[in-house]
């Protein structure tokens, strides 16, 4: 069995084609992988930018959720000192009424004091005066 030359330099070549067409593949295989690797990292990018966007709205609410607290907050302390006033004018109208009631009713008795020397005085006129 002898070896045509002819047919070996043929095979070699056809091997060094293949070759050269399994680095193409190859290397069109890793371009291939290298552009799903790219479109994978910017699908990635895209979603952390919606997940820092998203993030940031949280943030942003919360923010708006403890000034609108705060608010509350100062608006109750308002309210209460509003109140503590108006129970202390309250107080005060009550004993400012209550003084008037005193001297109302002092008064009154003065009135009745004088209508009984009133009377006393006009029947000592009267017994006089029969």
């Amino acid at each position: 069995m002898s070896v045509d030359p002819a047919m070996n330099g043929g095979t070699a070549a056809a091997q060094g084609r293949g070759v050269a067409e399994s680095h193409l593949l190859s290397a069109e295989s890793a371009r291939n992988e290298a552009e799903e690797f790219r479109r994978l990292a910017e699908e990635a990018r895209v979603v952390r930018d919606q997940h820092r966007e998203a993030l940031e709205l949280v943030r942003q609410e919360r923010e708006q959720l403890r000034e609108a607290g705060e608010t509350a907050r100062v608006a109750g302390e308002a309210a209460r000192a509003a109140a503590e006033e108006a129970r202390h004018a309250t107080i005060e109208a009550v004993h400012a009424t209550e003084e008037t009631l005193a001297s109302t009713l002092e008064n009154m008795k003065v009135a009745e004091d004088m209508r009984r020397t009133l009377r006393d005085i006009r029947d000592v006129t009267t017994r006089e005066t029969h």
